[in-house]
């Protein structure tokens, strides 16, 4: 089973990229900001108290965001695999996810990490706050302290896994295809597998 972390802040591409390795790997998607975004649109209670933290710039608590992994895990036991989008975003998210994983007997093969710096993912998020809808893409302070909070709390998931031999840094910036290139690159280099 293939499972990969995509990793980087918001506006690194990780959505433009899960849609492509999905489709190479056939992988389930496992976007926890989909997940939270389709509990807001229904009006659940979880999703009206996750909206409110979202609106803020802030993260949802773990015990939410694990419990829901474990439903759409529970879902998909026949999948090839799967790509985690914007999650673990934590130290104890990323071990909490190990342990679960190891419950259906696998584990987490590669985290991808997308690389772009501060002003290039403001710029980005600006830009497609004109056309998603989404307030915490319209305000450059809240878009800053996303950035901010990212970096000061997720940048330690990557050391967690590159102490396990499981993390690949990509420059995001650039040509899609290029882009795209790289992280296969090195998800076969670790698995042997081509597509």
């Amino acid at each position: 089973m293939l499972n990969l972390v995509l990793f980087g802040p918001p506006g690194a591409g990780k959505g433009t990229q899960s849609e492509r390795l999905i489709q190479k790997y056939r992988l389930v998607h496992l976007s926890t900001g989909d997940l939270l975004r389709s509990q807001i649109a229904a009006g659940t209670e979880l999703g009206i108290r996750a909206k409110q933290l979202m609106d803020q710039g802030l993260l949802v608590p773990d015990e939410v965001v694990i419990g829901m992994i474990e439903s759409k895990l529970r879902e998909n036991q026949d999948a090839s695999g799967f790509i985690f989008d914007g999650f673990p975003r934590t130290v104890p998210q990323a071990a909490a996810l190990d342990e679960l994983l190891s419950q259906y007997r696998t584990s987490i093969t590669l985290m991808v990490a997308l690389m772009v710096d501060d002003e290039e993912l403001t710029r980005r998020l600006l830009i497609r706050g004109q056309t998603s809808g989404r307030p915490d893409d319209q305000n450059e302070e809240l878009i800053r302290r996303r950035v901010n909070e990212y970096n000061e709390k997720t940048t330690p998931v990557a050391d967690y896994y590159a102490g396990q031999q499981k993390l690949a840094t990509i420059d995001g910036i650039g040509d899609i295809d290029t882009i795209f290139d790289l992280i296969s690159q090195q998800i076969e280099q670790v698995t042997g597998q081509t597509n």
